[in-house]
């Protein structure tokens, strides 16, 4: 089970990180990875970190702006996301499964957590 959280209202040029804990001890085996959902839009990968977080991968949106990292030894890996844009504003979702951007690869996901950038 995923957890994702730490989202909210922040202004444009602000910074905010997400974490997505997990319970479960095959966690640190998976990679896991970030998806965001904007109203009318389809879910969009931004960003994935293999199992031992020694890999990482983006989405060329924001390559530069978001940093994904994990800790294993808590269950959780984080989002940080820098130089928040109005575009940014999105549910993000963080999913467990295979190191890939795309959506079919991830086998557990998270409920989101609601990310607005006001102008």
């Amino acid at each position: 089970q995923l957890q994702a959280c730490g989202g909210g209202l922040v202004q444009a040029g602000g910074s905010l990180r997400l974490s997505c804990a997990a319970s479960g001890r095959t966690f640190s085996s998976y990679a896991v990875g970030w998806f965001r959902q904007a109203p009318g839009k389809e879910r969009e990968f931004e960003a994935v970190i293999n199992w031992s977080g020694g890999s990482a991968s983006y989405a060329d949106s924001v390559k530069g702006q978001f940093t994904i990292a994990r800790e294993n030894a808590k269950n959780t890996v984080y989002l940080q996301m820098n130089s928040l844009r109005p575009e940014d504003t999105a549910v993000y979702y963080c999913a467990a499964g295979r190191y890939a951007s795309i959506r079919s690869a991830y086998k557990y996901w998270g409920q989101g957590t609601q990310v607005t950038v006001s102008s």
